[in-house]
């Protein structure tokens, strides 16, 4: 959008009914041309109707994938070339839709754009979600199967190897996300993961870097950090564990100072805060103004970590929305992710608003008590 596109929405937003006419004097610009940029808007979704009421902003709109999740956890130690006993648990997933789900669970209104097949899994995955996720905009792809991921768990729940299918995000092109931009330029937050293809990814952060959207961006997995532009600026949050943020900068991060040049960089490139995610050890915080923090989550038991980036993205998000400081909004990432650290479910059934505030304020106290940094 150029100057004059700017300026004549700062102009109707400040005066709704006011006429074309009205808009070519004070503008200079002339009627056609007025009546040129109005077509744009109401097609861009900029604003609704011939009363030019503008969309209100309303939550967070999720872009990504959503997924069947198939975890099986080994039962005793793993041996490779042969059978080993486990448990196979069954659940929705896509880190789009799980976060959007935990945002929703937390009790703020928000929808998912992905695509399902039109088979079991994605009927199954849409009557799961839509309690807590407006489905409206998520399309059902005839002849396709719905992505799946398989993760194979140790014993003590972290992952050993994990498998996905996602060959239907293939069919998620730019004019599919064009046709749904009246909704996503109404978000408070966007949030962005990396399932579709790079053109798709690109095209979402440059126009809502040009609308000034926020974007929380998670890349999914270290193979897919390959789809994000080299410059980022317009991502409010990135939020990637160690080797996804190695693959972005293209470095092994082994000591302390190594995440610090990393968070750096990515920063240098655009990106106002990163988040990098370090298993049990927490995370490494670090802005754009320079301000870092190595954080460290309460002690739990770990009973699967499945799903637990997701909830502190998630967390994060929430934190943001409500005005926390950055500092503070990834503690309440990190409190999030420690309930669904220990659920079975990708998304934990416990996640609310309330169960959230008190794993902040247990957190909170961690910190005051030296437990945590």
């Amino acid at each position: 959008m150029n100057d004059n596109g700017r300026w004549l929405l700062k102009l109707i937003e400040q005066n709704p009914s006011i006429s074309q006419n009205e808009l070519s004097k004070l503008t200079g610009l002339s009627r056609s041309t007025i009546a040129g940029y109005i077509s744009t808007f109401m097609k861009q979704g900029q604003i609704i109707g011939r009363a030019y009421v503008l969309p209100k902003k309303n939550g967070v709109v999720s872009i990504g994938g959503a997924n069947i999740d198939r975890k099986h956890q080994i039962e005793k130690e793993l041996h490779l070339g042969t059978s080993n006993p486990a448990k196979t648990y069954f659940s929705t997933g896509g880190v789009a839709r799980n976060i959007a789900e935990n945002i929703g669970r937390m009790g703020i209104s928000n929808s998912l754009i992905s695509v399902v097949g039109n088979d079991h899994e994605g009927k199954w995955l849409l009557e799961e979600t839509i309690p807590y996720v407006d489905i409206e905009h998520i399309t059902t792809v005839p002849n396709a199967s719905t992505g799946a991921y398989s993760a194979v768990l140790n014993k003590e729940g972290e992952m050993v190897i994990a498998l996905a299918d996602m060959d239907i995000y293939d069919e998620v092109d730019i004019e599919f996300v064009k046709r749904k931009w009246g909704m996503i330029s109404s978000a408070q937050m966007v949030f962005l993961d990396t399932n579709f293809s790079k053109e798709v990814i690109q095209y979402v952060l440059s126009r809502c870097k040009e609308e000034m959207i926020p974007v929380t961006v998670a890349p999914v997995s270290a193979p897919k950090c390959e789809k994000l532009p080299r410059n980022l600026s317009g991502i409010s949050w990135l939020i990637a564990n160690k080797e996804e943020v190695e693959a972005l900068v293209g470095m092994k991060m082994t000591k302390q100072a190594d995440f610090f040049k990393a968070a750096e960089q990515l920063t240098q490139r655009g990106v106002e805060r990163v988040v990098i995610t370090r298993g049990e050890e927490g995370g490494f915080f670090y802005s754009k103004e320079g301000t870092s923090s190595i954080l460290l989550p309460p002690r739990i038991k770990v009973v699967d970590v499945t799903g637990a980036g997701d909830a502190l993205v998630a967390g994060v998000i929430f934190g943001h929305i409500n005005g926390l400081n950055p500092i503070d909004a990834v503690g309440m990432g990190l409190a999030c992710s420690c309930i669904t650290l220990q659920s079975n479910e990708t998304v934990s059934k416990e996640m609310s608003k309330e169960t959230l505030q008190e794993a902040f304020k247990m957190y909170k106290e961690g910190v005051n008590d030296g437990k945590v940094d």
